[in-house]
C-alpha cells in the first residue's frame, strides 16, 4: 500500500531470545512513525518467557505455542514453520529479525526466505565453535541462518572476521555490541525482590554463593553425571559456599542431578529462576558454573568468575578477558579451576578484565537504526560500534 510503514516481524521462541531482543523491540518502536513493528512468539519457552514480557513491557501479536510434551527436533520444526508461515501470510512482513542459534531461529530466517521477505537480520550472527556438534544443535543452526541473512548484526570483532572468512560481504555485517549488555541494564533497574525463595535464603547467608547452570544435549549421560560429581566435590572442599542450581526442567539433566547432586545441605536444588532472579544471583556469585552461552555474556558485566562446561566456546570474548575459562565435563580441570576462584589467592590465580566485552548498551539502538535505514532510506543516526 503506497505510503505505508513497512513492517518488521521480530520472531521470538526462548528466553534467552526475548531478553535479547527486547531491546531492539524497545528502539523499534522508539521509530514506530517511520516502521510497524510485531512480535511473534513460537513458544519453545513458555512459562520461562513470562517474566521477560512483564519486564520489557512486550506485547506479542501472536503466540504460537507449539511446545508439546515429548517433542523433538522435528516437531518443533514442523511446527513452527507451519504456525511462521501462518503469520506470514496474514501479516505479510517486509523484514523478518532473529536472534541467536535456536530452532526458531533458523526456522524463522527459512520462513523469511520461503515466503521472499525483502529482508531477513540476524542478530548476534558470526558466532562459531566450529564443531557442528557443539554445542547441539546450535552451531548448525546459526550457520545455516548466516546462509539465509541478509544483513547480519554481529556483536563481537570475533564474529564479525568469523563472517567475512565465510564470504559475507563487509557491507551486510554491521558491528553492534551484544543486546543482551542493553538489557542487563535494563533489568538492574527494575529494583527486584528476590521471588525464589530457596535464593532468597542462599543470598541472605554469610557464605559465597556459587551459581551453576546446566543443560547441553552434548553432555546428556555419563558426562554430566562426572562433571556434577567434582562440582560436589568442590562445595565440599570450601564450606563457606553454597551452590544454587536452577534445575533445567530436561528429564535427563533431573535424572543426573537427583543421582549426584541432591541430598547436599549446602547445594539447593531449584525451580528455574525467573529472569531478574537470575540477574540477582549473577551480582551476587562468587563463582558462576555453566554450559549458558547467555551467561557466559552476562557474567563479566558483574566481573563473575565462569567456569565453562564445554569443550569449545563460540563466545571465546569471555576467556580471552579473563573471565571464562572452558573445562568441560573433566573433574580434574572443574575441581583445579574451582580451586583457583575460590581459593584466597584468587586474584592472581584467575585474575580477571575489566568491563564487558561484549558490548556498550547500545546495540539494540544501534540494530533498529540499521533497520530503519535499511527500509526506507532514511540517514543513519548511529555508527558501528567500536569496543575500546
Amino acid at each position: 500500500m503506497a505510503g505505508s510503514r513497512p513492517r518488521v516481524l521480530i520472531v521470538i521462541g526462548t528466553r534467552p531470545e526475548g531478553i535479547k531482543l527486547a531491546p531492539v523491540i524497545a528502539a523499534l518502536e522508539a521509530r514506530r512513525g517511520e516502521v510497524e513493528t510485531r512480535t511473534a512468539l513460537t513458544g519453545q519457552h513458555t512459562h520461562l518467557m513470562d517474566q521477560v514480557l512483564q519486564v520489557f513491557r512486550l506485547d506479542p501479536g501472536w503466540d504460537l505455542g507449539i511446545m508439546r510434551e515429548g517433542q523433538d527436533l522435528y516437531d518443533v520444526t514442523h511446527a513452527c514453520l507451519d504456525g511462521l508461515r501462518r503469520v506470514c501470510g496474514e501479516w505479510r512482513p517486509d523484514a523478518i529479525i532473529v536472534e541467536g542459534d535456536t530452532a526458531s531461529v533458523f526456522l524463522g530466517s527459512l520462513v523469511g526466505f520461503y515466503e521472499r521477505v525483502r529482508l531477513v537480520g540476524h542478530v548476534e550472527a558470526g558466532l562459531r565453535s566450529h564443531d557442528k556438534w557443539q554445542p547441539y544443535p546450535e552451531e548448525v543452526f546459526r550457520r545455516l541462518t548466516g546462509v539465509i541473512a541478509d544483513v547480519h548484526f554481529a556483536p563481537t570483532p570475533g564474529a564479525r572476521d568469523n563472517l567475512l572468512r565465510e564470504g559475507v560481504p563487509e557491507e551486510r555485517i554491521h558491528l553492534t555490541g551484544n543486546t543482551v549488555v542493553d538489557a542487563l541494564a535494563t533489568a538492574a533497574d527494575a529494583g527486584h525482590a528476590v521471588a525464589n525463595a530457596q535464593l532468597r535464603a542462599a543470598l541472605s547467608r554469610d557464605r559465597r554463593t556459587i551459581l551453576m547452570t546446566s543443560h547441553r544435549r552434548e553432555a546428556f549421560g555419563e558426562p554430566m553425571r562426572r562433571a556434577f560429581l567434582a562440582i560436589r566435590e568442590l562445595v565440599d572442599t570450601f564450606p563457606d559456599t553454597v551452590l544454587v542450581y536452577p534445575v533445567h526442567p530436561n528429564p535427563n539433566v533431573r535424572a543426573a542431578v537427583q543421582d549426584t547432586l541432591a541430598g547436599h545441605e549446602r547445594i539447593l536444588l531449584t525451580e528455574p529462576f525467573g529472569y531478574l532472579d537470575l540477574v540477582a544471583a549473577l551480582k551476587h556469585a562468587s563463582l558462576v558454573i555453566t554450559d549458558s552461552g547467555g551467561i557466559q555474556e552476562e557474567a563479566p558485566t558483574f566481573r563473575c568468575r565462569v567456569m565453562v562446561l564445554r569443550e569449545v566456546t563460540e563466545r571465546p570474548e569471555a576467556v580471552t578477558a579473563g573471565f571464562a575459562r572452558l573445562v568441560g565435563t573433566d573433574p580434574a580441570a572443574i575441581l583445579a579451576h574451582g580451586r583457583a576462584a575460590l581459593g584466597g589467592a584468587a586474584e592472581t590465580e584467575w585474575p580477571v578484565g575489566r568491563g564487558n566485552p561484549y558490548g556498550d548498551g547500545r546495540a539494540g539502538e544501534r540494530i533498529a537504526d540499521l533497520l530503519v535505514h535499511r527500509l526506507t532510506g532514511a540517514a543513519r543516526r548511529t555508527t558501528d560500534w567500536e569496543p575500546a
